[in-house]
């Protein structure tokens, strides 16, 4: 044991104006996409760096190493023998019979082909239809990725940079240190490095308490540590990155998100906010347990308000357009320097190395990227996040070494699914899966982590930090 653990838009727009309204629109300018910094003692992967652009330091002054990747290799690892897309459709497929889980989609992409993007199972068990590939699922957490690159973008752009100063944007914007905001950079935002404990004032955020209020209640919250030098699981401080880029292009987020991401990748289905989700022409109702069986709901607003961190919403056709692009098949928006820094880990995350049992026996070293997850996952670099809100669930995972790429939504609060994962993962890499072995409780396949999700907007929300 010892030495295992030694190894391990439109409402959010109008909900925020005054807010935004004492924002101050400046413009940092620079083109560099620049390797962060990760405050590893030791690191399980190799370090290189990235030249596709001048490197201009994010962490200036602080006592890091510079960590980078190199982009993927042009010539990927094969997967292993025994790697059958249409077995895993079929463990899809058993997941929804019987409505073990009432609805669930899959997509697997590979060498930037799509292998598989389907939907299994209904969209609402009070009135079915069958999911498909362009039924909508709300994304929870899953939604940090996105905003680590439409920053990334921005940052490409010229728009702003990763050591700009939250404070140049938002002048308000209070920590109980008061130097300590000073200090906040776009970085560490997205690296979940401000320096607050896990999940600040989430209950609050289910409780209905407003966004604008939350914010400004930042100034009371205990601090862990000075912004830069440890990790803290964030939603509401997360979703500060909607209101540095508002400042930055003068754009609502969810405009941001639609013309720089949606757009351009053809993810047409795809949409932000409690409108965006209830618009869409078929889209999955969240599921929780009641009277024996699945009872479903309507989607509560609390985490649409912090939009970067669990607002957005997307089908499975547009989860595999969204896994093409992050594994470096569409160069033409997603540049490949972009991908490098997004997904190179900058913090360690000790936490992800226990909770469930994939993560015990799988993982050696864990860290937090820019929106994403970086794991090493036996061995193998595995970029990672999951998501889970009010009957939304959802992983998504991309093996770099063999141009891989997986996403799974469910609507469920069921954790079951969860099993599918590190069986695909362990099936690509050779090894003997035993994550869907029939051990029926489901809660034995996924201990579920705060640290992977935004929370669930009932009364079974689990306990975490204020």
């Amino acid at each position: 044991m010892k030495a295992r653990n030694n190894r391990r838009s439109g409402r959010f727009g109008r909900a925020r104006l005054a807010t935004l309204a004492l924002l101050l629109p400046l413009a940092l300018g620079s083109t560099a996409q620049t390797p962060l910094s990760w405050n590893a003692t030791t690191s399980a992967y190799p370090v290189t760096t990235v030249t596709a652009a001048p490197a201009v330091r994010v962490d200036a002054g602080r006592p890091t190493q510079q960590i980078a990747y190199a982009p993927p290799p042009k010539h990927t690892t094969p997967l292993a023998q025994g790697f059958d897309v249409q077995r895993f459709e079929t463990m899809a497929q058993a997941l929804v019979a019987d409505q073990r889980v009432p609805g669930l989609a899959l997509a697997i992409v590979k060498d930037g082909r799509i292998l598989s993007a389907r939907g299994y199972g209904i969209t609402d068990v009070r009135a079915a239809e069958p999911v498909d590939a362009h039924t909508v699922f709300r994304l929870a957490s899953l939604s940090k990725s996105f905003a680590g690159t439409v920053t990334g973008l921005l940052v490409s752009q010229g728009a702003l940079r990763w050591d700009s100063k939250v404070t140049d944007y938002i002048p308000g914007f209070r920590l109980s240190d008061p130097t300590a905001a000073r200090e906040v950079t776009v970085a560490d935002v997205l690296s979940q490095r401000v320096g607050l404990t896990h999940n600040t004032y989430d209950r609050d955020l289910e409780a209905n308490v407003d966004y604008r209020s939350l914010v400004q209640k930042l100034a009371y919250a205990p601090m862990a540590c000075r912004p830069g030098q440890c990790y803290g699981y964030q939603n509401i401080a997360f979703a500060l990155i909607g209101d540095v880029l508002f400042a930055a292009t003068g754009k609502f987020y969810g405009e941001t998100l639609a013309s720089h991401i949606f757009k351009p990748l053809g993810m047409n289905d795809a949409s932000t906010g409690l409108e965006g989700i209830e618009s869409s022409p078929r889209w999955a109702k969240p599921h929780v347990r009641g009277g024996g069986g699945w009872v479903s709901l309507m989607p509560k607003p609390a985490y649409y308000e912090v939009m970067p961190a669990a607002g957005v919403n997307a089908s499975i056709s547009d989860m595999a357009q969204w896994l093409i692009a992050q594994t470096g098949h569409r160069p033409d928006v997603l540049p490949e320097s972009l991908l490098a820094t997004l997904h190179a880990p900058v913090i360690d995350t000790p936490s992800e190395l226990r909770g469930s049992s994939w993560r015990g026996e799988r993982l050696n070293a864990a860290g937090y990227a820019l929106g994403w997850r970086v794991y090493d996952y036996a061995g193998h670099r595995v970029v990672f996040h999951g998501g889970a809100v009010q009957g939304y669930r959802g992983v998504v995972a991309l093996v770099p070494e063999s141009d891989l790429g997986i996403a799974i939504l469910w609507n469920s609060e069921s954790s079951l699914p969860s099993g599918l994962m590190p069986t695909i993962l362990d099936t690509a890499m050779g090894l003997t899966p035993h994550w869907l072995d029939g051990r029926t409780t489901g809660d034995t396949l996924y201990a579920r982590d705060a640290d992977d999700a935004p929370g669930i907007e009932s009364s079974t929300a689990e306990a975490r930090p204020k």
